[in-house]
């Protein structure tokens, strides 16, 4: 999108363009309705930082389609969040240089290169059960430009996997802890932590757990300070505010 206005800006500089030409291409850039059923936000990631992306689970494979071929001619990231694998091979049909990320359930048009943003992302799980938010989270961090570091399966109930890590956390520029059951692993990571902690409940667990909010509820009353919690499986989330937590830090030392 920036790359498309400064051609505009050139062009009109250059007298290519007249400004009233210009105009008539610039009313279209706040949003474009699809269709009566989606209106594509085309300023996001002037405003915010990181492009809009497409909620999958509650769209049609057609509706995705149709987004993903508008967005994909002015954003540098386009993903869907959410997608299943049959999903996926619905909307591959029409467009084949789509790339499914399973265990995150997220398609997109690109696949993470080197990371072109300042700082890593480290992202923490309790349980092997708890990596598909957490992927969400490590997929989306690097769709948007940032280095990500893994580990998983590192909860309390065996504290010495965690323990025999705390590299891992002293190093961390932003960490993302995920995990459900009683949620507990992000109260002993922001204790060892100089860096910002985002909890990511997830809905795993035993009945008492109530998909999740049990684990929501220990992160929300934690008493160790630095902590920021994001919604019930919401690994998206966790990434674009970890990705906009750095992107101050670099806005503030530069």
């Amino acid at each position: 999108m920036t790359d498309s206005l400064k051609k505009m800006l050139q062009a009109i500089a250059n007298g290519d363009i007249s400004p009233e030409t210009a105009l008539d291409k610039l009313k279209d850039l706040p949003f474009e309705t699809l269709d009566e059923f989606a209106k594509i936000d085309r300023h996001r990631q002037l405003r915010t930082g990181f492009p809009e992306v497409i909620w999958g689970e509650d769209k049609t494979p057609e509706q995705i389609i149709k987004i993903i071929n508008l967005m994909r001619q002015n954003n540098s990231v386009v993903m869907a969040t959410r997608v299943t694998p049959q999903k996926y091979q619905q909307i591959k049909e029409a467009i084949p240089d789509l790339i499914y990320y399973s265990t995150a359930r997220i398609c997109a048009l690109s696949k993470p290169e080197t990371p072109s943003q300042i700082g890593t992302i480290s992202i923490l799980t309790a349980g092997t059960a708890d990596i598909p938010a957490a992927e969400e989270a490590a997929v989306t961090g690097e769709l948007c430009g940032f280095g990500v570091i893994r580990l998983w399966d590192v909860g309390v109930a065996g504290i010495h996997r965690l323990l025999s890590n705390r590299q891992v956390i002293y190093d961390a520029d932003v960490l993302i802890v995920v995990a459900g059951m009683e949620g507990a692993l992000p109260s002993v990571v922001a204790g060892m932590a100089d860096c910002p902690v985002i909890a990511v409940p997830t809905s795993v667990g035993y009945g008492a757990s109530f998909q999740g909010v049990a684990a929501l509820l220990t992160m929300l009353n934690s008493c160790a300070a630095g902590i920021g919690v994001v919604n019930i499986d919401n690994g998206f989330g966790a990434a674009i505010l970890a990705g906009q937590i750095l992107r101050t830090a670099k806005k503030i030392s530069s």
